[in-house]
């Protein structure tokens, strides 16, 4: 068994936890085999950028709507 092992995440559990780290601080254990599967993969940084981008537009969304909301 290789020491970086219990680090290893599948493209399933990555996703998973990209999504789980916009509701909640993940451990350590996951953010190291997060970053390990990251760095390895080619699939997955693609769908890391497009949760980041659907995280910020949702954000500019609220900031739009409550604005929009106070000025009436």
């Amino acid at each position: 068994m290789k020491p970086w092992y219990p680090f290893r995440r599948s493209c399933k559990e990555v996703t998973a936890l990209v999504i789980a780290r916009e509701d909640r601080a993940l451990p350590w254990q996951d953010r190291m085999g997060l970053r390990l599967h990251m760095a390895l993969c080619s699939a997955c940084p693609p769908f890391e950028r497009q949760v980041l981008t659907l995280r910020n537009a949702m954000r500019q969304w609220r900031a739009y709507s409550e604005n929009d909301e106070t000025s009436r």
